[in-house]
């Protein structure tokens, strides 16, 4: 039976972490990270650098939570919000976390573009904390019917160390590769690729090269090759959908990425989302929703543009939804 205190597991994460953060003298996130596995393991796995004062309080912090009374959803909005709380201070911009609203849109549009499956592999190539690849896995994991299988791919040290306790804190089966999600990954092809893109300059020229997306002079954008790199690791007729900068759209480097997209399979849609989910203009993104050309795979008869100016107002939302239904409808009776 889920619990619906959400609140009382941030607390004793919250509680438990600024312990471990003095105790031990590291960052909040960091102790997070271990406070989190000291209650997924049950036991307090740093006791011989803690008095025993300070492992009894702990133990008795965890021992007010059973993980099985939660559901995985409860379990990771507690978790962001520890994470939230550790992300306020000095936190890489390629850091923040995707907001759920969006992981929520995220999952809609891949159960559309899935309708009809009932086996899904997905791969996220810039997992982060894995906290968009487990709203979308707990939110497709309510459809019965549906098979995920999920790979996530992070080159940072405690970002996938908080990857990792996250999805043994949910229950969740993920596939975590400690590497460069540029480097040549140990991947099968997959149906979906899904990923908020980090934004910025690839420091690796010449990683960067072997992408047909590589810019001749200087550092080449990330994002751009993490555009390529995910249909390099997407099955034939498989879906990718990123989240990306809308200033992306309005440089001269947009039309290579358009080319590129075109030699390999379609542009589907671009879905506008709300300036109020973001701190500044430079800040704003859209969902760009790709598809992999195969055999019987044919280009939408016309690509989705949509603009949710707002996630909160079923006013808004909902003729947009409508328009979204729509489009796939008339795409999935065409076979795509």
């Amino acid at each position: 039976m889920a619990n619906t205190a959400t609140p009382e597991i941030f607390q004793v994460l919250d509680e438990t972490a600024i312990i471990l953060q003095n105790a031990l003298e590291m960052s909040y996130l960091e102790a997070v990270y271990e406070t989190s596995e000291n209650l997924f393991q049950h036991e307090v796995l740093q006791k011989d650098e803690l008095s025993s004062e300070q492992v009894e309080k702990l133990m008795a912090q965890y021992e007010k939570i059973q993980l099985d009374d939660f559901a995985p959803e409860e379990i990771r909005k507690s978790f962001q919000l520890a994470l939230l709380k550790g992300m306020k201070h000095g936190i890489q911009m390629n850091h923040q976390m995707t907001p759920d609203s969006i992981g929520f849109i995220l999952t809609y549009l891949v159960e559309k573009a899935m309708k009809s499956k009932e086996q899904i592999a997905v791969l996220d190539p810039a997992v982060g904390t894995a906290n968009l690849l487990t709203t979308m896995m707990n939110q497709l994991h309510l459809n019965d019917k549906v098979a995920v299988t999920a790979t996530g791919v992070e080159v940072d040290d405690l970002l996938i160390s908080l990857a990792l306790v996250s999805a043994d804190l949910q229950g969740i089966s993920i596939n975590l590769l400690h590497q460069d999600g540029l480097s040549n990954l140990l991947v099968d092809p997959v149906d979906v690729v899904i990923s908020d893109l980090p934004i910025g300059y690839y420091p690796n020229d010449a990683r960067a090269a072997d992408f047909e997306l590589h810019r001749a002079e200087g550092h080449s954008f990330a994002h751009y090759l993490f555009i390529e790199q995910g249909m390099r690791y997407t099955k034939p007729g498989g879906y990718l959908f990123f989240l990306v900068p809308d200033a992306m759209f309005q440089t001269s480097d947009f039309a290579k990425l358009d080319r590129f997209v075109k030699k390999h399979g379609y542009m589907q849609g671009i879905i506008k989302l709300p300036d109020s989910l973001f701190k500044s203009e430079e800040a704003r993104k859209s969902i760009l929703m790709l598809q992999k050309g195969g055999e019987n795979v044919r280009p939408p008869k016309e690509v989705l543009l949509a603009n949710l100016s707002s996630l909160s107002d079923s006013r808004v939302t909902a003729p947009i939804l409508a328009q979204i239904e729509d489009w796939f409808r008339e795409n999935k009776r065409e076979g795509n």
